[in-house]
């Protein structure tokens, strides 16, 4: 007797397999079950959070430390609307994410007839935020759509993509069960912008380099380009850690004036992958970021280069590429590299530590002591104290162990699954959710999805009493603070619940003990009674 031909629910399955995905976030719904036939005798980990949008800021999460696409599968209508925010920040942050949801079968579609779930349009919803959204009608297509998604995510600036698949159409025979990976390659410089970016490169002597998140995984090549320039790196929060213990490294804030001073007086800057949004470059909104005439600009979206300071030379290019055809070019093979590259980022670096100030200074301290105590740590962090500070300055030990919602889109509730997701995408290194008592309310229940998967996370909650950062503006402005004091729950109590350890503190010393003998995953709660 012959097998029943599978489903095209059962060949996307078998299509992720091949495409190597090992874990999919999702929720399962009445819309999505034909999704899971064949879920359970596949290879891949399924993991439950306890809403879509903690499915969305998991593998959020997972994609930054692994640099693979995040996936996720969530049902019709609200599943989706739920998920939007974690597709808006991975939108943002330029992280690769597959969204696959279901959509009410196609006779309904743009009815209006009040079906379960419905909406006037979905597709065109979730294109507000996706790269691409497409509706699959036709099952042969299926193999096609997925390539075309994973070549969206991975072969230009990356992002979210959703592939909708109407009910009726999950149920439908597969033409096909096989999927090939589609080859992209990144678009390299012209020789004409190597040769003009090499002579700019040689004839500088005071050279500096931005590298924001489009440089990471790059972290040999950015190091070797910087030492043959002599250029001090600064870099932006998504690109922490990628110059990690290098001399020529500037982990601040290009929103210090130390650090803009800097740049001020360096002779060409090249701005490698990063957009210069207002969260990372004015953080302050005083209007003091400026760079010399003397820029160059590369990126892979060339949206990207006309917008912000224009450059003297702007350079469509994968960064990769760029990095190895300078690398490779003789001009700059031959060049001898401006001798004091390494004392101007030193420099820096010992005036941005002072110019933070005492309280975020502490709250350094206390990041890299965490790093200290357990080296492999990944930091995760929400709009919070020690967030702000790190954000302004942090040693990180490598390439992801630093990342955050509280630049760009500026999700609250981000951390607590996103740090789920690092942990399930590098098994042996563990996470830690740095979040704040308000924003952790957001995604509280995520705990329970902590402890069903046994995630290697502690959720290290800043205990303020309230959105103290939001307070201390609303009375800088002469503004009566007003809705900033929610209460927040016994978060003890909460992760007893669910069958965590926790621990309470009132220092960073007890913070570090804790993280040191709680087993994961954990719960500390810091109370902080006096910060600003």
């Amino acid at each position: 007797m012959a097998a029943p031909t599978p489903t095209v629910g059962e060949a996307l399955v078998t299509m992720l397999e091949q495409a190597g995905v090992d874990t999919v976030f999702g929720i399962p719904g009445v819309h999505t079950i034909e999704l899971y036939r064949g879920l359970a005798a596949s290879s891949i980990r399924h993991i439950t959070p306890r809403h879509e949008q903690g499915a969305g800021f998991m593998a959020d999460g997972y994609a930054r430390v692994t640099g693979r696409p995040g996936v996720c599968f969530v049902i019709t209508g609200p599943g989706l609307t739920n998920t939007l925010t974690a597709m808006a920040q991975a939108r943002a942050d330029s992280i690769p994410m597959l969204v696959l949801s279901g959509v009410n079968a196609t006779t309904t579609l743009g009815k209006g007839r009040g079906h379960l779930h419905e909406l006037p349009d979905q597709a065109a919803l979730a294109r507000t935020v996706a790269l691409w959204s497409h509706t699959l009608t036709d099952p042969a297509q299926l193999g096609e759509v997925l390539q075309k998604a994973f070549a969206i995510m991975t072969g230009g600036r990356p992002g979210p993509v959703h592939i909708e698949i109407p009910t009726d159409v999950m149920k439908l025979p597969a033409a096909d069960m096989t999927f090939k990976m589609p080859e992209t390659a990144q678009p390299r410089p012209s020789p004409a912008d190597l040769a003009t970016a090499a002579r700019m490169c040689t004839e500088a002597k005071r050279p500096a380099i931005l590298i924001g998140g489009g440089a990471n995984h790059l972290g040999d090549g950015i190091s070797r380009f910087a030492e043959a320039l002599g250029a001090p790196v600064i870099s932006t929060t998504n690109a922490r850690g990628i110059m990690s213990g290098h001399p020529l490294d500037v982990p601040a804030s290009p929103s210090l004036d130390c650090v803009r001073k800097l740049l001020a007086a360096s002779d060409l800057v090249l701005a490698l992958g990063t957009e210069f949004g207002p969260t990372d470059y004015d953080m302050y909104e005083d209007g003091g970021f400026t760079l010399p005439a003397n820029l160059i600009r590369v990126d892979i979206a060339p949206d990207q280069l006309s917008r912000g300071p224009q450059p003297a030379l702007a350079i469509k290019a994968g960064l990769g590429a760029f990095i190895d055809d300078m690398l490779a070019n003789g001009d700059i093979s031959k060049h001898l590299p401006a001798e004091n590259g390494a004392d101007r980022a030193q420099s820096v670096r010992e005036l941005a530590k002072a110019e933070i100030g005492e309280a975020y200074r502490g709250h350094v301290d206390l990041l890299q002591d965490i790093w200290q105590a357990l080296p492999e740590a990944t930091l995760v962090g929400d709009s919070t104290q020690l967030v702000y500070a790190g954000n302004m300055y942090v040693e990180a030990p490598r390439q992801a162990a630093w990342f955050n919602s509280a630049t760009g889109f500026g999700t609250l509730g981000y951390a607590a699954p996103a740090a789920i997701g690092a942990a399930l995408g590098h098994p042996g290194r563990p996470a830690i959710a740095l979040l704040g008592d308000g924003g952790f309310q957001f995604t509280l229940a995520e705990l329970g999805s902590a402890r069903d998967c046994g995630a290697d996370v502690a959720f290290l909650v800043w205990n303020n009493e309230g959105y103290r950062e939001i307070e201390t503006s609303m009375t800088a402005s002469d503004i009566t603070p007003i809705g900033v004091t929610p209460s927040a729950p016994d978060f003890s109590m909460i992760a007893s619940a669910y069958g965590l350890a926790s621990r309470r503190v009132t220092s960073s010393a007890e913070i570090i003990s804790a993280l040191k003998e709680l087993p994961r995953p954990c719960l500390i709660e810091y109370l902080d009674t006096g910060s600003a």
